[in-house]
């Protein structure tokens, strides 16, 4: 194989993994404090839809960036009423809110197929950015990708290193 290729695909497979990186974190979250949510994919498409509207209708990305985040907020909420407040059935609630999630966006976004936008450029890190094949899959890729590096060390060290983290880790319910 091509070292070109390989370089490439490791590329790609860090900058499209991305959003995986960060739905599994929001689940990591969610099963860490004993709720299952099977409803991330909605989420995630619902975020996605909104977030490439907004972008493309304002032409600014970070303000996507955050509809997508209130977005996805608003249908976690929608599951948190449901399956917690209201305590419906957590695996039907979530796979409802996937379906949700999946026609709702794929109606949203029918006047916007076909439409492309421009993502952000990627920021090469100084001296590392040159390293072969592991320079541009790791430290050539987009302001997301770093973002979304630094919310996973972040859950890491809560879950780790704080006492709410731990709380929630051992299931108690901190004292008022």
């Amino acid at each position: 194989m091509d070292m070109d290729l390989i370089t490439n695909i490791l590329f790609a497979m860090v900058r499209t993994g991305t959003p995986l990186l960060l739905v599994a974190l929001g689940e990591l979250v969610c099963e860490k404090s004993g709720v299952l949510n099977l409803g991330q994919e909605g989420m995630m498409l619902m975020g996605a839809v909104i977030g490439f509207i907004a972008a493309l209708t304002t032409g600014s990305l970070i303000f996507g960036v955050i509809m997508s985040l209130l977005a996805g907020m608003a249908m976690a909420m929608l599951f948190g009423l449901l399956a917690i407040q209201l305590r419906a059935n957590q695996v039907a609630t979530g796979l409802a809110l996937t379906i949700f999630g999946a026609g709702l966006s794929a109606y949203v976004g029918t006047d916007y197929i076909g439409q492309a936008l421009a993502g952000f450029q990627p920021m090469l890190i100084p001296l590392v950015s040159d390293i072969p094949i592991l320079g541009k899959a790791l430290f050539s890729q987009d302001i997301l990708v770093y973002c979304s590096l630094g919310i996973a060390l972040a859950i890491w060290l809560f879950f780790r290193f704080s006492r709410p983290g731990l709380m929630v880790k051992a299931h108690t319910q901190p004292r008022l």
